[in-house]
């Protein structure tokens, strides 16, 4: 009898896996993006400092950055950023912190990302809530923005 209930048990645990996995599966990212909400988008030429400001003023954690040059999305820039950033220069001798802000993010990127820089990873609308998930692990990344490639290649 105990046995049944333990293989019960597992069957349940099972079919509730199932049932995330075929949700995930069966729902695309557009369904989760919500019909009104506040966006915020970086140009890479923007000074560091107001956007530190903006993402504090519009209460997000991350912004996409846009670089103008390129006509596409470059990254992400993330309150950790200003962290990492300053943690790096604040003993250096030789930069003040009035210098760090008035710099523009694309040179920050440049200083800052010159050992760690790695590709902005997006995904798709019509892409599965699953395929999602799989590309936050894989890439070991906690925001994933979703870009429509085809309204992003008439920027280009």
């Amino acid at each position: 009898m105990l046995e049944k209930l333990e293989l019960e048990d597992e069957a349940v645990e099972e079919s509730d896996s199932d049932i995330y996995m075929r949700f995930m599966k069966s729902h695309k990212c557009y369904d989760i993006v919500p019909t009104s909400s506040k966006l915020v988008v970086f140009d890479t030429s923007l000074q560091v400092k107001k956007a530190f400001f903006a993402l504090v003023a519009n209460g997000v954690r991350a912004a996409p950055l846009w670089e103008s040059k390129k006509q596409s999305f470059v990254g992400m820039l993330t309150i950790t950023d200003f962290i990492n950033i300053l943690h790096r220069y604040y003993k250096s001798p030789m930069v003040q912190i009035y210098e760090l802000e008035e710099h523009k993010i694309e040179s920050w990127r440049e200083l800052y990302l010159q050992e760690t820089f790695k590709p902005l990873v997006n995904i798709s609308p019509d892409a599965s809530l699953f395929d999602a998930v799989y590309s936050l692990i894989k890439n070991k990344i906690h925001r994933l923005p979703v870009i429509d490639p085809i309204r992003s290649e008439e920027h280009t």
